[in-house]
C-alpha cells in the first residue's frame, strides 16, 4: 500500500525520469535516508533516544546541504524511499531521484550507472551524515580524478565515506558485508590494479562516542549523559 504525505508525490517522484542536461563534466551524488522517526541513527538511538537521534540527523543533513550547495558540479540527492517536493534540498540546485536496489550496494551501483549515463565524466558519491567533512574536502576530491580513475574517503570505522571513479565499475559493489569494518577492505582489494587516491580519514557518526566530544551536538544529547558516558 502506497503511503502519501504532503511532501511526497507521484509526480515529485517522477522526477527521476525527467529530461536532464548536465551543466558540468562533474556530478555529485549524496544518498539520503527520508528523515523519520525510529528510522535514521539507529545505533545512535539506542543511548540518546529516537527522537535526538532523527534531530541529529536532520542537524547533518542540514549540514550536508550547506557544504554541498555551491559545489561547482551538478548535485544529486538519491532518497531511499520518497522524494520530498518542498525540504531543504533546494530543488534549482539538488536534482531529486530515487534510490533503486536490494542493498546498499546495488542502490549505489545503480546510483553510478544512472548518472554515468547522462554523459558526466567524473562521479563521486557521498553520505548524508558527516559532519567532519567541508566543501574543500569535496573539491579536493573532484581535482584528484583528474589523475586517477577512482578516489576514496576512508572512515575511522572500517568503511568509506566518499567513493569517486571515471567509469562504472560494479566489482566494487559487490560482495561486500555493509555496515561493517571489512568494507574499505575489501574495496581497495578490488581496486588494487589501479591507480587510486585516499583522502584523509574521518569519523562519520554512528555511536554516542562519535558525538560526545563534540560541542555542535551537545544540544541534542539528554542531560542524563556527559562526556564520561561510555
Amino acid at each position: 500500500m502506497a503511503i502519501i504525505n504532503p511532501n511526497t508525490s507521484d509526480d515529485a517522484n517522477s522526477m527521476a525520469a525527467d529530461f536532464h542536461f548536465p551543466t558540468s563534466k562533474n556530478a555529485l551524488i549524496i544518498f539520503t535516508r527520508n528523515p523519520e522517526l525510529g528510522k535514521v541513527k539507529t545505533r545512535l538511538a539506542k543511548t540518546i533516544g529516537d527522537e535526538n537521534a532523527l534531530e541529529i540527523y536532520k542537524f547533518l543533513l542540514k549540514h550536508t546541504a550547506e557544504i554541498t550547495e555551491n559545489l561547482n558540479v551538478d548535485k544529486f540527492v538519491f532518497y531511499s524511499e520518497n522524494i520530498h517536493r518542498n525540504d531543504l534540498w533546494n530543488p534549482d540546485v539538488f536534482r531529486k531521484k530515487l534510490q533503486s536496489g536490494n542493498d546498499l550496494g546495488e542502490r549505489m551501483k545503480n546510483a553510478f550507472s544512472d548518472v554515468f549515463a547522462m554523459g558526466y565524466e567524473s562521479v563521486i558519491i557521498i553520505g548524508s551524515d558527516m559532519f567532519d567533512m567541508d566543501t574543500q574536502d569535496l573539491e579536493t576530491a573532484f581535482v584528484s580524478l583528474q589523475t586517477s580513475p577512482y578516489v576514496i574517503g576512508p572512515a575511522s570505522d572500517g568503511g568509506y565515506y566518499l567513493l569517486g571513479m571515471k567509469q562504472l565499475n560494479t566489482k566494487v559493489f559487490e560482495n561486500k558485508v555493509w555496515g561493517t569494518d571489512s568494507v574499505l577492505k575489501s574495496t581497495l582489494n578490488d581496486l588494487r590494479q589501479f591507480k587510486y587516491t585516499l583522502l584523509d580519514e574521518k569519523n562519520d557518526i554512528d555511536y554516542y562516542e562519535d558525538i560526545k566530544d563534540v560541542e555542535a551536538f551537545h544540544q541534542f544529547v539528554p542531560p542524563h549523559l556527559d562526556s564520561n558516558f561510555i
